[in-house]
C-alpha cells in the first residue's frame, strides 16, 4: 500500500520492529496517517517551527508532523524498542528528524530547538498531565514553546478546558486558562488506537499568552487554589481558614462570597484573592 511519504504502512512497521504496546509505558499507537496529519494541522503552520513530540512510539505522528511540513521535529522516545523505526524516518528526512532515546521529565527540550517552538504530542497517558503541569509552570513565564497541541484521555482535556459551576472545573483548568487560551479541537473514539483503551480521547491545543491572563503571584496562587479544591466541597470560609484569621474579610473584599465553594469561582476571582494575600 502506497503512503504519503514512501515509507511503509505503520501496522507494517509495528510488525517489522515487534512493536508490541506495553501498558506500562502508557502507548497506544495511532496508526491512521490521515489523522496524525490532521492533528499536526491543528497545532497551524509548521513550516518556519521547530517541533518537539514526546512519545512517537512507531512514528504515526512524526510523519504527520514532517508531511505537514515542520521544520524540524525533536522525537523523544522512553522505549529503546521504537528508535529503529524512527531512525528509518530520519533517513527519508535528513536534517529534519532528530531522536532522542530518553525520559522527557528529564530532557530540557527547549535548549536542543531552535524557537518558534511549538509541542505536539499523543502524550503517553501515564504522564501526560505531569508534563502538561511542567510545561505550564516553568519558573520564567513565557515559555520555550509557542503553542502545545496534545492528546490526553477525554476527562484530562475536559478537566484542562472546564469552566466554573462544572465537575471538572479544578487546578488544572486554573493553571492552564490562567497562562494559555485552550480549547479541545478533536475527539477520537477507543477503536483509533491500537491496541484500543478503555477511554475515549482527545486533542487540546493551548496557545500561550505572553503575560498571564489576570495579574498573581504564581506561589501563592497555587497554594490558595490547593487548599480550596482539596476541600472542593467546603465553603471557602473552611477551607481556607489556614490562610489567615480574617479570611472571611478578605473574601468579601474580593467579591467572593465565603460561602462559596471553590468550583464556583472564577479564575479572575482566585487571582484577585491572590493578590490580596500578597498584599498583606
Amino acid at each position: 500500500m502506497a503512503t504519503l511519504d514512501g515509507l511503509p504502512p505503520l501496522r507494517e512497521v509495528i510488525q517489522a520492529h515487534d512493536l508490541v504496546a506495553k501498558k506500562a509505558l502508557g502507548q497506544n499507537f495511532l496508526l491512521d496517517m490521515n489523522l496524525t496529519a490532521k492533528i499536526a494541522r491543528m497545532a497551524g503552520d509548521l513550516t518556519a517551527c521547530d517541533v518537539l513530540e514526546v512519545g512517537p512510539g512507531p512514528g504515526g505522528l512524526t510523519r504527520g508532523l514532517l508531511i505537514e511540513g515542520a521544520r524540524r521535529v525533536l522525537a523523544i522516545e522512553k522505549d529503546p524498542r521504537c528508535i529503529a523505526a524512527l531512525e528509518e524516518i530520519s533517513a527519508v528526512y535528513p536534517n529534519r528528524l532528530s531522536v532522542l532515546n530518553a525520559d522527557a521529565l528529564t530532557v530540557d527540550a527547549g535548549a536542543l530547538l531552535t524557537s518558534p517552538i511549538r509541542v505536539i504530542a499523543n502524550l503517553p497517558y501515564n504522564v501526560g498531565t505531569e508534563l502538561l503541569i511542567r510545561w505550564l509552570s516553568p519558573a520564567i513565564w513565557p515559555p520555550f514553546w509557542q503553542s502545545l497541541t496534545l492528546m490526553f484521555q477525554k476527562e484530562v482535556a475536559e478537566r484542562i478546558v472546564a469552566r466554573p459551576k462544572t465537575d471538572h472545573y479544578g487546578r488544572l483548568a486554573l493553571l492552564a486558562q490562567w497562562r494559555c487560551d485552550a480549547k479541545i479541537v478533536m475527539h477520537l473514539p477507543p477503536e483509533a488506537f491500537t491496541p484500543a483503551p478503555k477511554v475515549h480521547s482527545a486533542v487540546v491545543h493551548l496557545t500561550r499568552l505572553e503575560q498571564p491572563r489576570f495579574a498573581a503571584d504564581f506561589g501563592i496562587l497555587q497554594r490558595i487554589t490547593a487548599m480550596a479544591f482539596n476541600q472542593r466541597r467546603k465553603m471557602l470560609r473552611s477551607s481556607l481558614k489556614g490562610l489567615h484569621p480574617n479570611i472571611e474579610i478578605m473574601l468579601t473584599a474580593c467579591d467572593i462570597p465565603p460561602t462559596a465553594r471553590a468550583e464556583e469561582i472564577s479564575l479572575e476571582q482566585f487571582c484577585a484573592l491572590s493578590r490580596s494575600f500578597a498584599a498583606v
